[in-house]
């Protein structure tokens, strides 16, 4: 069994160790122009040159739960692409999420600001119940930190595109409940992969439909907010202000009124970083069960994009 690894962003030896590690006897190597064919591969943004010298591969392997880097590409149909269920993720993503939601209705950024400033100022608390959370997305990573802002006691809804249910979340879906559901949220929080559908989803009519005072948290992806609609809706005060994780150009160009503007908190796409030794060893298990003729979890369906 013969795997490639290719990804632009990261040192490749640890992840080759680690895959030899796993899968002992399986000749592993970092991907170059002309490889042997290879069963498998394991990828990051991977070229389309790797695609088409590998029309054997078995299954591709993304190492990242979004793949909306892969669906530009001509990849054979044979041949399957997985995503990351999880592998550590979840658990950060939720952890990021609820920081930001509390940090803004606790307006903890205010108190921080003040005390910079040498005031020792109170406010009176908000009631989290004026504060339902929305969340965009109800698969592994959404139905996680929905479940996270429960523990909160925030009032908690879910959309998305086909029925769910998450016990104790007021789940709606389709065409038929997202106005519902928008008009229903006062924080919103952005899980939706990105798919044609969901690019530029977040624009002055979406957003504008939260309740007033509104707050995004997007931790999904840059292509789906219209960057001009939420300032605008940010400088009218319909919305109280952003948390967001992802741009449309990462890095962020230092000329972008996003890092200037007071109502928005920005980090540098790291709300769910990938766990090098969770995701070998997920990857490894995936690869022996098709080895063995079993199907595994986080095949994309490439219709949908996710």
């Amino acid at each position: 069994m013969r795997i490639l690894y290719h990804a632009n962003i990261t040192k490749p030896e640890p992840w080759l160790a680690g895959f030899r590690a796993a899968l002992p006897g399986a000749d592993i190597a970092v991907w170059e122009p002309g490889a042997p064919p290879a069963d498998y591969a394991v990828v990051w943004a991977p070229p389309q040159q790797l695609i088409d010298e590998q029309p054997g591969l078995k299954a591709i392997f993304n190492t990242g739960a979004g793949v909306d880097a892969l669906m530009p590409l001509r990849i054979p149909p044979n041949t399957l692409l997985v995503r990351l269920d999880d592998a550590g993720m979840s658990v950060q993503m939720a952890e990021y999420v609820c920081h930001a939601v509390i940090r803004h209705v606790r307006e903890l950024d205010l108190y921080e600001a003040d005390m910079r400033q040498g005031n020792w100022t109170f406010r009176k608390p908000r009631d989290r119940r004026d504060f339902p959370c929305g969340v965009m997305g109800l698969g592994v990573l959404g139905t996680r930190v929905a479940r996270a802002l429960q523990h909160f006691e925030f009032p908690v809804l879910g959309w998305s595109r086909t029925p769910r249910q998450v016990e104790g979340v007021r789940c709606l879906s389709g065409a038929g409940g997202f106005d519902e559901f928008l008009a229903a949220t006062r924080v919103l929080v952005c899980l939706l992969p990105l798919t044609p559908d969901t690019r530029d989803l977040l624009d002055r009519r979406t957003l504008g439909k939260l309740m007033k005072g509104g707050y995004l948290v997007n931790v999904a992806r840059g292509g789906q907010v219209v960057d001009q609609d939420l300032l605008a809706l940010l400088d009218e005060g319909h919305l109280a202000g952003a948390t967001l994780d992802v741009f449309r150009d990462e890095p962020l160009p230092p000329e972008h009124p996003f890092w200037r503007h007071p109502k928005l908190t920005l980090t540098p796409h790291t709300s769910a970083r990938t766990l090098r030794d969770e995701t070998i060893a997920q990857i490894a298990g995936k690869i022996r069960a098709l080895e063995r003729g079993e199907p595994v979890a986080g095949v994309v369906d490439r219709e949908r994009g996710y």
